[in-house]
């Protein structure tokens, strides 16, 4: 993590912005409600270890990974919260164990391996969470399948259930409400079966950043905080601060005329019969800038304008149309932030924002941005 602000290419993370939204989505729950923060995917591309420290200091209860990879970066760094992985595998369960990471368990063969795991070492009461499958149908255990579940639980002693949680699949659809109450209903079901059978009440939770905004009758013990945390609203008319900002610095100018050719690889940069200004900027496909940005398909911007992209996107470069701009080498251009939004960069490629988000490559360095 640097803390330089002339930094050649960076995302910035403002720290106000991100309690912002953590405060809004607070607002909307019970204060006896837990919070926990997903930080999987590098936290949607802005930085796990930097991001887990902010929630950790913002009052988050838990913190949720994909991979045990990611939960072990966390402990390294010195993250304390408790961490879900949701997708434990079967692999590294003693790196799970050794590291105090809590597994997310989707099925029969993944609980049995892990609980042979303890058995070998000697280690009863391992926090585990158990995932129902209620209508995404991508992990999770059926409701045909719980009575294996739940005869195996009354017998073993080796794990404990510290939460029962499911994942809504449309909760920003209005048009598929009926279907999302039916995925509530479903889980209450089943996740009661559960706590009739172990004899004590786990930690419930079920809704996203788009449940807690539309379904809090819902919240149960504790909400999963998305992409909400980092700026994406499900709801119309509610502008979250967007948490990260990709800034980069302009490399060179050149005035360029007709009789110069044109820009770019393919040369599918054209210069206007007045002539064409260009800056180049650092910023490439291999830091998430799509090529399908290239061709003035986007625009970012510079010194109070907006300025299109020109020629196609390189690995490490592309070049902007500053035609009629003031500006010199050295200046910062927004590629995303507040303007223009990583969502509007989504709709130009038909895609949503965390495909953007994700795609910012750890080579890019993270500046938290404290005021």
């Amino acid at each position: 993590m640097s803390n330089r602000e002339t930094d050649f290419s960076r995302l910035e993370l403002n720290l106000p912005y991100c309690l912002d939204n953590y405060r809004y989505f607070r607002s909307r729950l019970d204060r006896s409600t837990k919070m926990l923060v997903l930080v999987k995917a590098n936290a949607y591309g802005h930085g796990a270890v930097e991001f887990a420290l902010m929630m950790q200091n913002a009052g988050a209860d838990y913190l949720a990974v994909a991979l045990p990879v990611e939960g072990i970066e966390l402990r390294q760094s010195g993250i304390s919260l408790p961490i879900l992985v949701l997708t434990a595998g079967t692999d590294f369960f003693d790196e799970i164990i050794d590291n105090r990471l809590e597994p997310g368990i989707p099925n029969m063969f993944t609980l049995k391996a892990l609980v042979a795991t303890l058995q070998s070492r000697g280690i009863e009461g391992f926090p585990i969470h158990i995932k129902l499958d209620t209508g995404m149908h991508r992990l999770g255990f059926m409701t045909s399948e719980l009575p294996e579940l739940l005869d195996y639980l009354e017998e073993c002693r080796e794990v404990k259930v510290k939460s029962i949680y499911s994942h809504l699949c449309v909760a920003e659809d209005p048009s598929m409400d009926e279907f999302t109450l039916g995925q509530a209903r479903l889980f209450e079901r089943n996740a009661a079966l559960i706590e009739d059978t172990i004899g004590y009440h786990p930690i419930y939770h079920l809704l996203n950043s788009a449940g807690i905004e539309r379904f809090p009758q819902f919240q149960h013990d504790m909400v999963r905080l998305g992409v909400g945390i980092y700026g994406i609203s499900s709801l119309p008319g509610v502008r979250l601060k967007p948490v990260a900002s990709l800034k980069v610095k302009i490399l060179q100018i050149k005035e360029l005329k007709p009789s110069d050719g044109a820009i770019g690889y393919g040369q599918y940069g054209h210069i206007a019969p007045e002539g064409t200004k260009i800056a180049t900027i650092p910023v490439g496909y291999a830091d998430g800038i799509d090529r399908h940005l290239g061709r003035g398909n986007a625009s970012f911007s510079l010194n109070g304008h907006r300025v299109p992209t020109i020629g196609n996107i390189c690995m490490d470069m592309c070049m902007i149309d500053v035609t009629g701009v003031d500006c010199k080498v050295g200046d910062t251009v927004t590629i995303f932030g507040e303007d223009p939004t990583v969502s509007e960069l989504a709709d130009i490629l038909g895609t949503i924002p965390y495909e953007i988000m994700t795609s910012v490559p750890r080579r890019i360095e993270r500046v938290i941005v404290r005021r």
